[in-house]
């Protein structure tokens, strides 16, 4: 193609920007016309608009009026994504501060506009590495910007400019913080790629740099003072030749967003390893929030089983039949239908696993010296299962204990601290005096664990026949307790028992008490109360999302000029987007990880005490837990990423 080719076109540009109630010029209605394998310098003194002009012509802003095109394609009409893919496939970018991203490598500074222009892992490394030996720094590959020297710097700025084998680059005072010498190869590595056929333009104020050029344009007061040929360099451009690097094909587009994706998490890693401390400022709220919302869920969880095992402690799948119509009516003794056939006859429905007619009364029990007021309960040999009673010594009755009306009798805890003080008696076998009638101590029960149906006073268990013959002289009930079957629904089989004592009856004169309904009402009010102290923990997860938010704010405002210098080289915004929006989310994740590790470390010390009951971590709590860490990390850090997307690449540029 021929070199006089126009490759840039600029017809009346202007750029204005507003200054108070003023609007100031940086280029005045510029006529320019750029052929493709031109090296052209730009010169003037600081004001004139040469570094203004740069930025328009590399794509990095635009033009306040006029026309700017490129091969014949208007730039004003293009989107941020349109340009960023001229910049990545047809600009490369030489600046005079070099523009290194501190935290990567000479290698890796160089592949950067490969992974946004979607080169395979492999083609890319290969590509740089051959660019850095050709340039002489084969042996500084993997030494960071820290680690060179200026002008070694710049020639890793300049690999980054021709990795992607670009049509044209733009070299921003070139030389201005280099030595004499540095400065020197530095042109001599510019002359050789213009000799490739690649348009260069430099933007310089030394006109020893600009008679370099074969193409001086000089700028007043964004105004072209002059455009003029160089007579020392007049001549014909060589045409553009293949690099030694031929351009690699790029890799599939799933395989691309995915480097993409890589690159994005491997700088927010970076980033956060740079400021570590920060990064774990940042996620102390987040931790102390996923920390507290799992321990209060545990806690609930551990309550709940507490409060389960105590009401089971009582018996379990339980129904209580009283006579009368509730707890509290006075007529209910005068209700004399409840009577043993009716615990005969339920206890022959398949849906009672076990059952037992309880009669009671009140008595004195005497052991020697000691007497003590107590509940005499006579109950069936069943009724210590329907109740879930255990012991501590000892054996309950039996059924041929009841049939016979045995003087067998079973104390409970309070019984026996009464009437046996001395903790190292042994009740079992001694005679004890209820009212008047002697009976032996069979068994003593283990102190019950609170609940439905315990008592601080003393009470002792008797074969109800015992003490209907011995005590009462009648055979009304005072109760039917049943256990109904596992496999029953509780609710199925209370209205089964109502519907036989109502038909048997002829009278729904009784009412029966729900143990299963108690157990359901205790639970859900700890769920709701266990709900309700996790919504307080999750305020400090929303604090910890706010820190979050303000971080990569600032975040933001300090990488400002490596935002510039990778919008300069090709990211599209979704990749700064990206960048930052992981960030967040990765130091959300990791302070997640971190609070589910304190909170599972803190119950690990807290059930080795014994306090009465323990906590109960649930996995879906954790992850529950982490989907809020991740949800935390999108929903704060999103608008701190999309901040960084939308500056402005010129602007990011000049206030690094």
């Amino acid at each position: 193609m021929s070199v006089a080719e126009p490759l840039i076109t600029l017809e009346k540009v202007s750029r204005a920007y507003a200054s108070g109630e003023n609007t100031v010029y940086a280029l005045r209605e510029l006529d320019i016309t750029i052929a493709r394998g031109e090296m052209v310098a730009i010169i003037g003194a600081s004001g004139s608009g040469k570094s203004t002009l740069m930025n328009i012509l590399g794509c990095l802003d635009r033009p306040t009026s006029g026309s700017y095109r490129i091969a014949g394609r208007e730039m004003n009409s293009l989107d941020p994504d349109e340009l960023a893919a001229l910049r990545r496939e047809h600009f490369g970018f030489i600046f005079q501060r070099y523009h290194l991203l501190g935290e990567l490598t000479a290698a890796d500074n160089a592949e950067v506009p490969a992974v946004y222009a979607g080169l395979s892992p492999a083609a890319r490394r290969r590509k740089a590495i051959g660019l850095l030996e050709r340039l002489g720094m084969g042996g500084r590959t993997e030494h960071r910007p820290g680690q060179l020297s200026g002008g070694q710097q710049q020639r890793v700025s300049i690999a980054r400019a021709l990795v992607n084998d670009p049509d044209v680059i733009l070299a921003d005072e070139p030389t201005g913080a280099l030595d004499s010498r540095s400065g020197e190869e530095v042109l001599r590595i510019l002359d050789e790629i213009s000799a490739t056929g690649r348009t260069v333009i430099i933007v310089t104020h030394d006109a020893s740099v600009a008679r370099r050029a074969r193409r001086i344009i000089e700028l007043q007061d964004g105004r072209i003072l002059s455009d003029r040929p160089n007579p020392e360099r007049v001549g014909a451009a060589l045409a553009r030749t293949s690099e030694a690097t031929a351009q690699e094909t790029a890799s599939g587009s799933w395989r691309a967003l995915f480097d993409r994706f890589r690159e994005a998490a491997r700088m927010a890693l970076l980033a956060m390893n740079a400021h570590r401390l920060r990064a774990f400022l940042t996620m102390l709220g987040i931790i102390i929030g996923v920390a507290s919302v799992v321990c209060v869920l545990a806690l609930g969880l551990g309550s709940q089983e507490r409060v389960l095992e105590n009401i089971n402690s009582l018996g379990t799948n339980t129904l209580e039949v009283f006579p009368g119509k509730d707890f509290g009516d006075t007529r209910s003794g005068k209700i004399r239908t409840l009577v043993l056939s009716d615990a005969r006859v339920l206890a022959q429905e398949t849906y009672v696993d076990a059952i037992s007619p309880t009669v009671s009364t009140t008595s004195t029990l005497r052991f020697g010296a000691i007497e003590v007021s107590a509940q005499v309960s006579g109950v069936s040999e069943d009724y210590f299962r329907v109740k879930g009673t255990k012991l501590a010594a000892g054996s309950f009755f039996d059924h041929d204990t009841v049939r016979s009306y045995a003087q067998d009798a079973v104390i409970d805890d309070n019984a026996r601290k009464a009437l046996f003080p001395d903790p190292d008696a042994d009740p079992l076998g001694r005679v004890i005096l209820i009212g008047k009638v002697p009976c032996r101590v069979v068994g003593v029960t283990k102190q019950q664990q609170g609940g439905f149906g315990s008592s601080a006073n003393p009470t002792v268990y008797l074969p109800y026949s015992t003490v209907e013959a011995r005590f009462l002289g009648n055979q009304i009930l005072r109760s039917i307790s049943l256990r109904i079957a596992e496999t029953t629904p509780m609710d199925a089989a209370e209205r089964a028992v109502t519907a036989l004592l109502t038909a048997r009856h002829t009278t729904k004169d009784f009412f029966i008490l729900n143990t299963d309904d108690i157990r359901q009402t205790i639970q859900s009010t700890a769920q709701v109360l266990t709900l309700l102290v996790a919504a307080i923990a999750v305020i400090s997860l929303l604090v910890g999302g706010i820190g979050v938010m303000n971080i990569m704010l600032v975040s933001v405002s300090e990488r400002v000029g490596e935002i510039g210098v990778r919008m300069a080289v090709g990211a599209r915004r979704s990749d700064i987007l990206m960048q930052f929006l992981i960030e967040a989310v990765l130091i959300c994740l990791l302070g997640g990880s971190l609070g589910i590790a304190a909170a599972l470390l803190f119950g690990t010390v807290f059930n080795a005490f014994d306090v009465g009951f323990r906590l109960i971590y649930s996995p879906l709590a954790m992850v529950g837990a982490a989907v809020s860490s991740m949800a935390i990390g999108i929903g704060f850090g999103y608008m701190p990423a999309r901040n960084a997307s939308r500056l402005d690449p010129a602007t990011a540029l000049a206030r690094e």
